[in-house]
């Protein structure tokens, strides 16, 4: 199957936002390792009583904030029903001068599981 048509080929960008809630989480325990480029994991919480479509940002096994409500709907089915595979997740902007839920912003990704020799 040809994957590019006339030197186009779709983007793996599947959404980016800024990270919500930070200042409630622990964050700050690894706010020098919050580089551009830093990748983060994504974990659907359908038990959370605020929101079961709330999907928690980790960096390094700690809670560092949430995607925005208004960004988690299919993100969090996907994330329930084990999809997140499909996902990369890095941090695509860093401004430890802003408030602090505009301080970081994560890229979500869709990977590229095609072989080299489906690449054109």
């Amino acid at each position: 199957m040809e994957h590019v048509v006339n030197g186009f080929e779709p983007s793996r960008h599947f959404m980016d936002f800024h990270l919500a809630a930070f200042a409630y989480y622990d964050g700050l325990d690894v706010i020098d390792d919050l580089k551009l480029g830093a990748p983060v994991v994504l974990k659907a919480e359908p038990e959370n009583s605020y929101d079961p479509k709330a999907v928690a940002v980790f960096f390094d096994d700690v809670k560092i904030g949430y995607v925005p409500s208004v960004h988690n709907y299919i993100l969090s089915k996907l994330l329930y029903f084990g999809h997140g595979d499909i996902f990369e997740a890095r941090i695509q902007m860093v401004r430890p001068d802003n408030h602090p839920e505009r301080q970081f912003r994560v890229v979500v990704r869709i990977k590229d599981n095609r072989t080299n020799s489906s690449r054109q």
